[in-house]
């Protein structure tokens, strides 16, 4: 059974969702303005993770995120680089895909463009203001957070306090109240724009959003994932939004989000010059190892970066990878219940903290206890055929969800190296140590490292 920890409730709830065996998953995508950063990579590893796993659960899963590519740090970020909003969205856009491709993310089912969208945001703006929820202003449509009873639920926020939020584009000084966010907006000179029944403008932030999953989900959905920062205001505008035009609530059945990743304490964002972009860690860094050191801390919690931690997560790969190179050579021999009776207790700790709340530190906890156990057993030359393609098989499934297991590409060994081999067998069964010493030698300085195991010799490449 799935528990997911639900930020509405505050507490891990049984997975149900609305339709069975059927999910929606909605998560915040990109501003397009600008190279993505290992920060934002950790909330959409996180989801893939997470999405992965319910497909593995037999789970219909249908993935959206949006791709915000009309706001204002697009249009400024434009103008600096003399370029055109729409143009400089569409390179970023491109950046950005290429870089979830590269993260090994394949989760994700459709990115929208909010500006693909703007007929169906300019009916949920129309719709708003027909219940009373928005009113009209010179610089454009704005929510009245003073009309919606639940504002501020999915924060634990009074609607009174909205005016601590840090809001990129609601800064207007004729609204109603210090809350109250933007909806539509109307466009200055030489700005981008939409025509629309309020004159020439563009959405606002938050209606993006429901505009979106209202066409792709109608007004209620499973789950909606994102950073925490996304908490308040921008999830609790979604809520009202929503809500106050379907009249139906929850809007979300399940609201999840991820911790921070930190550099120095610190979370890392463009405004305060402290981060490192995807392509810049991949210039350097595995996939694989980004992959796992987010996984290594719990998503809820905040993840500090440090290139020592990045060394850690390779070298714990390169253990991995190791184990699975000399498993998969493992000349089997005779069965031995009592590991295929440990094998799938490791299968069931694996599954039983992925379950309880996508625990993935301790799930992967599960692995290295494996790889610590049955090194010894390959090496006294004690597992069967059936328990190594059991571990291996055990092995791929974890990856499917994780992502996690280095690339391993086929040896290709010279003939002549296979040669060398096979004379220092005959040596060795002839107890010539000396010969076959000679040749282990032979064998190093042609780039070759040999590793005598019960069920044979093991060869590898020294640049592996």
């Amino acid at each position: 059974m799935l528990y997911i920890y639900n930020t509405l409730t505050r507490k891990k709830e049984v997975f149900r969702p609305i339709h069975k065996k059927k999910v929606d998953v909605f998560v915040c995508g990109p501003t397009v303005y600008d190279f993505a950063h290992i920060g934002h990579s950790r909330t959409y590893l996180v989801f893939d993770m997470l999405v992965r796993y319910l497909k593995g659960l037999d789970y219909k899963v249908f993935y959206l995120q949006n791709i915000t590519d009309i706001d204002d740090k697009i249009i400024k970020r434009a103008k600096e680089q003399k370029t055109f909003p729409k143009s400089l969205a569409l390179k970023f856009e491109k950046e950005y895909l290429k870089d979830i491709k590269d993260l090994k993310i394949n989760s994700v089912t459709k990115y929208a463009r909010a500006t693909k969208h703007i007929q169906e945001i300019i009916s949920q703006v129309k719709r708003l203001m027909a219940k009373g929820y928005a009113y009209e202003t010179a610089d454009g449509i704005y929510y009245d957070i003073a009309k919606f009873k639940d504002y501020g639920k999915l924060s634990k926020r009074k609607a009174s306090r909205a005016e601590d939020a840090v809001s990129r584009i609601d800064e207007s000084v004729i609204k109603k109240n210090k809350g109250d966010f933007c909806l539509w907006k109307i466009s200055k000179p030489d700005e981008s724009f939409w025509k629309s029944p309020w004159g020439p403008g563009r959405p606002g932030w938050h209606i993006e959003d429901t505009a979106i999953t209202e066409k792709h989900f109608g007004s209620q959905y499973d789950i909606h994932g994102g950073a925490r920062d996304l908490i308040f205001p921008h999830h609790e505008a979604e809520i009202a939004q929503m809500e106050g035009i379907s009249g139906k609530k929850p809007l979300v059945k399940y609201w999840v989000h991820t911790g921070f990743l930190t550099v120095g304490g610190r979370k890392m964002a463009k405004s305060l010059g402290n981060f490192i972009t995807i392509q810049d860690f991949l210039k350097k860094h595995s996939p694989e190892a980004l992959r796992l050191f987010v996984f290594s801390t719990h998503y809820h919690s905040s993840i500090d970066y440090t290139e020592k931690a990045i060394e850690q997560a390779e070298t714990a790969l390169e253990r991995i990878k190791e184990f699975i190179i000399k498993i998969s050579k493992f000349k089997y021999q005779k069965s031995k219940i009592k590991e295929q009776k440990l094998i799938k207790k490791w299968q069931g700790q694996f599954y039983e903290q992925m379950n309880n709340d996508f625990n993935t530190p301790k799930a992967l906890a599960t692995i290295f206890d494996l790889i610590r156990k049955v090194n010894p057993l390959i090496d006294k030359n004690q597992l069967s055929l059936a328990e190594t393609k059991e571990i291996l098989n055990f092995l791929k499934e974890i990856d499917k969800i994780l992502g996690i297991l280095p690339k391993i590409e086929k040896q290709k060994i010279p003939e002549k190296i296979q040669g060398l081999v096979k004379l220092r067998e005959k040596y060795r069964q002839e107890k010539n140590w000396q010969k076959s010493d000679e040749i282990r030698e032979k064998i190093k300085k042609s780039g070759f490292e040999i590793e005598d195991t019960p069920g044979g010799p093991s060869l590898r490449s020294q640049a592996s």
